[in-house]
């Protein structure tokens, strides 16, 4: 098991979806983490050497991650519904914001649009 930012990883698997467990690493970052570090796309989480894991656990540390992203993205929605914009108002009725159209795709986007309302 390879402890990577408080997560325990078995070592069989592959480094790109280990990092794509994380709340806020995609595809286009996680890729962006490996060529930085030089790391192939086929390396599993067993094949890191220690300097490695602690090289890579310090710059997702240093990254907006999980609980601190997710607060930022209640914060910026609490933002609008407290300015009273457009877009907080639809935010606050459960609504599509960018334009969609709510004829027919009203339940979806109710339905896609949860994040914890305060």
């Amino acid at each position: 098991m390879v402890f990577i930012l408080g997560v325990n990883f078995p070592e069989h698997r592959f480094l790109w979806r280990a990092l794509e467990t994380f709340f806020g690493v995609g595809a286009h970052t996680r890729a962006r983490i490996m060529s930085r570090f030089h790391l192939h796309d086929t390396i599993k989480v067993g094949d890191l050497s220690q300097n490695q894991v602690l090289d890579l656990t310090a710059h997702l540390d240093s990254m907006k991650l999980e609980n601190h992203l997710r607060r930022q993205i209640n914060q910026d929605i609490q933002r609008l519904r407290d300015t009273g914009t457009y877009r907080g108002r639809r935010h606050a009725m459960n609504l599509p914001v960018r334009g969609q159209n709510t004829r027919s795709q009203i339940k979806t986007a109710r339905a896609l649009n949860r994040v914890e309302r305060v």
